[in-house]
């Protein structure tokens, strides 16, 4: 399964959207994501953002070796965007430590 997680740009075709971060982290828990997409900026950063699923990830991926799926970061907020990709560049770090271990 493909998940994009934004809310406002058009889903790709083949792809499943979701708007919030606790969306996208479900279907991820279902263990059958095998790309992300994420926007950083989904209109209420109370609920969450797509740096939020990210730390998710990153912690999911350290703590219990869950095995992240393909990664792009498709915000249009240039700070954040950097924050992302070096959090997606964690999360790879991690699960090459995992591989390794295993």
């Amino acid at each position: 399964m493909k998940v994009y997680l934004d809310d406002e740009r058009p889903v790709p075709l083949g792809w499943v959207g979701v708007r919030w971060p606790e969306e996208a982290i479900l279907l991820l828990e279902g263990g059958q994501v095998t790309d992300l997409s994420l926007d950083h900026d989904l209109g209420d950063d109370a609920r969450g953002t797509g740096y939020t699923v990210l730390l998710w990830l990153e912690e999911a991926v350290a703590v219990r070796g869950f095995v992240p799926p393909r990664i792009v970061v498709h915000t249009a907020n240039a700070s954040a965007r950097q924050k992302m990709l070096l959090a997606v560049e964690s999360i790879r770090r991690l699960d090459a430590k995992t591989l390794e271990a295993n």
